[in-house]
């Protein structure tokens, strides 16, 4: 089984984002010498917990300082932004490091309707264009754009003797669909979506087109996972990571507390329901079973790669994770 990261350069409660980027450089330095196969960073916007936002820069930063893994994004949230600049801010970084670069794209608007007015200088763009977005993206990559094509005569550079691999994250079918017709790698997202995924990803597999990015369909699925010696230790480690993404829904604080708050925490019923119903978007427990689980997983997703994410609060708990399933799978 292959093994990937998602880091969303999380920023714990009572720390900066000097320290969450010292934390997600670590990782990713850690992750490729373990035998990781890519280290994605997420883009977030107007919330105080996460620093990752802008993974073009993020990402640059990282690939300087690890060797062999692959970075990316995951992902650029393209409806905010223009193709022709994606595809010249990824174009750089391939000529940068040749061989290394992911470039995952989502159709998130990227916060609050007044957060994305922010991202498009007040422009009011449509969602709806997310697909010709995506076809214009990969005909900049390429610089194979139809005469007919408004800015037929705009090249997107530097040229490099090689492109970004393009990978479309979804949790729907929808978005698989649309990967399988444009040919690229598609990310499912069950730390997202827990259902679904198996139609999304058959879909995907059925109706794939080859494409100058991909020849046959690739395919990895996103999921939390926390493990820990024991299935206690990891029920209690996992405990700040189920407040934060209570946090992160209400769009209230989205710093990470500690063990200790999140063990004095007060749910009330509504939140514990909502709690358990976030639990199908992560494996919490020892190494056996999240061995098992991961296994589970592959056979009912059909992949072969997982990519993980992991937001509990010490950073020694984090990289325990990341240690324990290199050791099971690579």
């Amino acid at each position: 089984m292959k093994l990937s990261v998602l880091d969303q350069s999380v920023i714990r409660m009572g720390e900066i984002a000097n320290q969450a980027f010292e934390k997600t450089t670590k990782l990713a330095m850690l992750t490729d010498e373990l035998g990781y196969t890519r280290f994605w960073v997420a883009e977030h916007h107007n919330t105080n917990g996460l620093a990752g936002t802008s993974p073009e820069v993020l990402l640059a930063h990282l690939a300087a300082h690890t060797k062999r893994i692959r970075v990316g994004s995951g992902g650029v949230l393209l409806p905010q932004y223009s193709p022709f600049k994606v595809a010249e801010n990824f174009k750089v970084l391939e000529a940068l490091y040749p061989g290394r670069i992911d470039l995952g794209v989502g159709r998130s608007p990227g916060g609050s309707p007044v957060t994305r007015l922010a991202l498009t200088d007040g422009i009011r763009k449509s969602l709806n264009e997310f697909p010709r977005q995506v076809r214009d993206l990969q005909s900049f990559l390429t610089n194979e754009i139809s005469n007919d094509h408004p800015f037929h005569q705009v090249k997107a550079y530097p040229q490099s003797y090689t492109m970004p691999e393009m990978w479309m994250l979804g949790v729907r079918q929808t978005g698989a669909m649309l990967a399988a017709e444009y040919g690229t790698s598609f990310t499912y997202g069950h730390f997202i979506t827990p259902v679904n995924g198996r139609q999304a990803i058959n879909q995907y597999k059925d109706h794939f087109q080859p494409s100058a990015f991909l020849k046959t369909p690739k395919v990895n699925v996103c999921i939390f996972v926390v493990c820990a010696p024991t299935k206690e230790k990891a029920e209690e480690i996992a405990l700040a990571q189920d407040l934060w993404l209570l946090a992160v829904e209400r769009g209230g604080d989205t710093r990470i507390v500690s063990n200790e708050e999140a063990r004095n925490y007060q749910a009330s019923k509504a939140e514990l329901v909502k709690m358990k119903q976030n639990r199908k978007r992560m494996i919490v427990g020892d190494p056996e079973y999240v061995r098992e689980q991961l296994l589970l997983l592959s056979e009912t997703y059909g992949v072969d790669e997982f990519m993980i994410i992991n937001n509990v609060y010490d950073f020694e708990d984090k990289l325990y994770t990341y240690h324990a399933l290199a050791e099971m799978f690579l």
